[in-house]
């Protein structure tokens, strides 16, 4: 390239050439060359929401006379453009970044303006027309910018997680339904235990689920409290009154959302324990799904070699070298998404607990794994419910032989015959490879009509199970 292929601008720690055709500027520039660790840039999701905060910023700052009206509308028909999704490609910004998210803030700043630049006809980089910190940022800070973003963004998908569990509860209900009738082997510490419903099993997954979709909907109201108008560290310096208070209201307009300004603004600026919170709940959830992909993986092993009780769809073949071998790989996709929501949630700990006074410096760390967290959540429950819940089935004979095979309904003798004699039982049932039926007869312990009286509810032989 030659020097037409570029442009110069300057900064505070000197000048650097800048490709000519790019809308990012020297900020940015400096920023990817010292954050280049991931190749992950910021979630587009944050810039969108940044952007939108910038054109609340330029709308209020038009109706305050503090923008003048040709410069502010370029400003707003490029943050519009911007939430569109255009431009992706020039938020360049690695998503692991010193600053407290000062560079993702350059970084919107400076597209920005050269777009607005380019609307108002003049030449990207000539920022006497409209410069990302004067114009762009007007009255506006990283410090409450990028948390107020961050809230907003995590709403909307906080609203995504909760509509996706939803929908994953409606369909372990309806697994729970079609099963149950159909009885099989209830287990304690993997070993066998008492009688009980396959759809007991779905509804106590789907209840489990239903918990964690009411604290993800809850907890929206934690996030609804920001500090835009406070600037760096909650006093408000460089921000008029009636700028703080207008700006807040365009932005309840623009994003539908019930958003309120913090009385305390500074409160929102240094402490980041909401998110804290938030991630604490996605936590949960994902310890929840983690235990039920676990229980199918192991409700469905085999086919021949293992429990075998239902059968998960296949969705791909098992194996490069064992023909014929289908894995459980939805779950498993299930059980690392939720490794990582628990390990993100250990970092946003981490991160939350080590800002120091007026600001937390490791927000972007939190703004990251939160909505990694967020977005997983999502979309693994989407797919476990389209691709695995909704086409379980229960094989039902599979489930009789190992209830009829186990000591399980042995339990229910221990109020006719006790507890010792009830394990002798046992025992021999277990050692002779016989049911607990078979032994009862053989021995004469209870007359025959007792056992059926006393046994009549987990008869194997009956399709439905009356009183149970």
């Amino acid at each position: 390239m030659n020097d037409k292929d570029y442009r110069i601008e300057n900064d505070l720690l000197g000048e650097r050439k800048i490709p000519a055709n790019a809308y990012y500027g020297i900020h940015t520039a400096r920023a990817m060359d010292n954050f280049n660790v991931s190749g992950k840039n910021v979630n587009k999701r944050l810039v969108k929401e940044i952007a939108v905060i910038k054109k609340a910023a330029a709308i209020t700052n038009e109706k305050l006379g503090a923008l003048d009206q040709k410069r502010a509308q370029a400003i707003i028909q490029a943050c519009s453009e911007v939430i569109e999704g255009k431009y992706a490609d020039q938020f360049t910004v690695d998503a692991f970044q010193g600053g407290a998210g000062t560079s993702t803030n350059m970084n919107v700043n400076e597209v920005i303006a050269n777009r607005a630049i380019e609307i108002m006809g003049g030449t990207k980089g000539n920022y006497d027309m409209v410069h990302p910190l004067n114009h762009v940022n007007m009255s506006q800070s990283t410090n409450d910018v990028y948390p107020t973003a961050l809230r907003i963004a995590a709403i909307y998908l906080l609203r995504d997680l909760s509509k996706s569990l939803a929908d994953l509860q409606e369909a372990l209900q309806i697994k729970e339904n079609e099963y149950s009738n159909v009885i099989k082997l209830g287990r304690t510490q993997l070993m066998d235990a008492l009688p009980m419903m396959a759809g007991q099993g779905f509804g106590a997954y789907a209840k489990a689920i239903a918990r964690d979709r009411w604290r993800i909907y809850k907890v929206e109201e934690r996030l609804r409290q920001i500090n835009l108008g406070g600037t760096a560290i909650g006093t408000g310096m460089n921000a008029s009154n009636k700028f703080i208070f207008m700006i807040t209201s365009i932005i309840q307009d623009l994003t539908k959302l019930g958003i309120a300004r913090s009385e305390y603004p500074m409160d929102i600026t240094q402490n980041t324990d909401v998110f804290v919170e938030v991630s604490g709940l996605l936590k949960s959830a994902a310890v929840n799904l983690m235990k039920i992909s676990n229980d199918l993986r192991l409700l469905n092993s085999g086919p021949r070699g293992g429990i075998g009780e239902i059968e998960l769809p296949p969705v791909q073949a098992g194996s490069s070298i064992m023909p014929g071998k289908i894995n459980p790989v939805i779950p498993e996709m299930v059980g690392q998404i939720s490794m990582r929501v628990i390990a993100n949630d250990n970092a946003i700990t981490a991160a939350s607990m080590n800002g120091q006074l007026e600001l937390n410096a490791f927000t972007p760390l939190i703004a990251e794994c939160l909505l990694e967290s967020l977005e997983l959540l999502d979309r693994g429950v989407k797919i476990f419910r389209e691709k695995c819940i909704e086409k379980i089935k229960v094989n039902q004979e599979t489930c009789r032989k190992h209830l009829e095979k186990s000591s399980a309904l042995v339990t229910a003798l221990i109020h006719h015959i006790g507890y010792d004699k009830a394990s002798e039982i046992a025992k021999k049932a277990i050692r002779g490879d016989k049911s607990i039926r078979q032994i009862l007869t053989e021995e004469n312990i209870l007359p025959e009509d007792r056992i059926e009286q006393i046994l009549n509810p987990y008869d194997l032989t009956k399709p439905g199970i009356p009183g149970m």
